[in-house]
């Protein structure tokens, strides 16, 4: 419970934060010396691909916390043999922190219209991206080298399951930086590659938070985590 409580907070914190930069509370008929003109104001709302987005994000997050929530019940059972995590999933962390950077980094580049630049931190954030993926296999080869199978035992099965449908996602997101960069290479209006880039760098944020905390899951720092809260307020 603890790990999707803070898999929760963190999707609430994320959320939070991304509406508070829609200006969705905004008065703009209280600013003083700003004249409105309120039917501008409704035509310039949130626009439909970031309402689909945040809805699609809600619906996976979901996912993951059934997943986490399975997992925190199937590990208290007594079949249950803990799985040695791979050191190479540190570096692969490392490298998906890298790639998340560089969209941020492509977002702002394209917020002041510059698109060599963007482009520059969409590749970037797409070749880390890859690099995740392959590292996350290799993970796999040297689980699978040292017997560690995947119906061998509940532990390797949900680890096998929960880094696989992580994967699926951030291929999915690569689709979507694939498109991206085409509509930069080929010039498009630079409002909808400003569109672009913000959702794919929202998606890879969202991504980011979610494998942390699947890897604090999977490492149980966690549940040592809450444990050490837990003391430091009694």
């Amino acid at each position: 419970m603890s790990a999707i409580i803070l898999f929760m907070a963190g999707i609430a914190a994320i959320a939070g934060w991304w509406l508070s930069q829609q200006r969705l509370a905004a008065k703009p008929w209280l600013e003083e010396g700003v004249m409105v003109d309120l039917r501008e104001e409704r035509t310039s709302s949130l626009p439909p691909a970031k309402i689909g987005l945040g809805v699609f994000l809600a619906v996976v997050g979901s996912l993951f916390a059934l997943f986490i929530s399975a997992y925190s019940m199937r590990m208290n059972m007594v079949d249950w043999r803990t799985l040695p995590v791979p050191a190479l999933l540190w570096f692969n962390t490392g490298v998906l922190v890298m790639s998340s950077i560089a969209l941020q980094w492509a977002q702002m580049a394209a917020r002041r219209n510059d698109m060599d630049v963007a482009l520059v931190g969409l590749l970037a954030g797409g070749v880390s991206a890859f690099m995740f993926l392959a590292g996350q296999l290799l993970a796999w080869q040297q689980l699978n080298a040292a017997g560690y199978f995947l119906a061998s035992n509940p532990a390797n099965s949900f680890f096998y399951l929960i880094t696989a449908v992580h994967g699926l996602h951030l291929m999915g997101g690569l689709v979507g930086l694939g498109r991206t960069t085409a509509k930069v290479l080929r010039s498009a209006e630079a409002s909808q590659i400003r569109l672009s880039v913000e959702l794919c760098t929202i998606y890879w944020h969202f991504l980011l938070l979610v494998w942390l905390v699947l890897l604090g899951l999977l490492t149980g720092w966690t549940d040592n985590f809450v444990d050490i809260c837990s003391q430091l307020l009694s």
